[in-house]
């Protein structure tokens, strides 16, 4: 019985990058050795083999008939093998929230958990839709608990949303609106990602929103609270955006605010959860969403 071939894994990782890079000056530079040593590795693998791979010419190299096949099958079992490194080895996580939440919320406590976890490395997505954790590479997301969840994750509750109307306080002073009955005469402000915000809102303050009344429609929550912050209509937005103008006085809330109809959640890959970093973030998070 003849013993099998064993061509080193080197020999085999030459052949491939020559195939791909299409010259041994080009693969040697890819694989940081000599032309040299990848000229001799490819001679080695033939000679085991008994066939041609490679035609040289002065332009560079061709692939044989067997030398394609067995390119393109080597380039397939390397691409598994880095597959297969990528899913045991840590990486950094990748935390996946709306580019509002992520502007107005995260960001401005990213400091804080850098201070309380100054080794974690953590990558931010925007994203508010549904996500394929196996493709997107997504370790945690934050979400809207109404937006179907992945199938096998159990979502991790975070908060009930809070809602409130929000406006320039020299708006609020000359548009004549002093209670909620008012906003009918005045401009309002909503996004195209919450077109129901404010008959929720007015719901929720067990009022009737109007017949009739005309919303001015931005892309994100971002846009529309910039709008609201330079003085052109009233925001219906969530109390976690807008708590930093709130405090510094550019924005009021003359109705306060009221729970609303959505909560958050966080999602979890299955990849990521047994992670000890995972789990300090998603702690870290619950934390900071519990004070707002």
């Amino acid at each position: 019985m003849s013993r099998p071939l064993r061509p080193s894994l080197n020999a085999l990782r030459a052949f491939e990058m020559t195939a791909r890079k299409g010259g041994f000056t080009e693969a040697a530079n890819a694989l940081s050795v000599t032309h040299g040593a990848i000229s001799r590795h490819i001679r080695a693998l033939e000679e085991l083999l008994g066939v041609t791979l490679l035609i040289r010419t002065p332009q560079g190299t061709t692939l044989t008939a067997e030398g394609a096949k067995l390119a393109a099958g080597l380039s397939k079992a390397f691409g598994m093998i880095q597959e297969s490194i990528d899913d045991v080895r840590p990486r950094p996580l990748e935390l996946s929230c709306s580019a509002s939440i992520m502007m107005y919320w995260l960001l401005p406590r990213m400091g804080r958990l850098h201070s309380s976890f100054p080794a974690m490395e953590v990558g931010l997505r925007t994203g508010h839709g549904p996500i394929d954790f196996a493709l997107d590479g997504v370790s945690v997301a934050i979400r809207l608990a109404s937006i179907p969840v992945p199938f096998g994750i159990t979502p991790v509750p975070l908060i009930d949303e809070w809602v409130g109307v929000v406006c320039a306080p020299d708006y609020l002073a000359s548009s004549g609106v002093k209670e909620i009955a008012d906003l009918k005469h005045a401009r309002l402000l909503a996004t195209r990602t919450r077109p129901d915000a404010w008959e929720s809102w007015y719901r929720a303050n067990d009022a009737e929103f109007p017949a009739g009344s005309e919303l001015e429609f931005y892309e994100h929550f971002y846009l529309m609270i910039k709008a609201a912050n330079v003085g052109l209509g009233f925001a219906n937005t969530p109390r976690m955006l807008v708590r930093e103008e709130l405090e510094k006085g550019s924005l009021i809330a003359p109705f306060g605010f009221v729970k609303g109809p959505e909560k958050l959640v966080l999602w979890i890959s299955p990849n990521a959860e047994s992670r000890e970093d995972t789990t300090h973030l998603v702690e870290w998070i619950s934390a900071e969403m519990a004070g707002n």
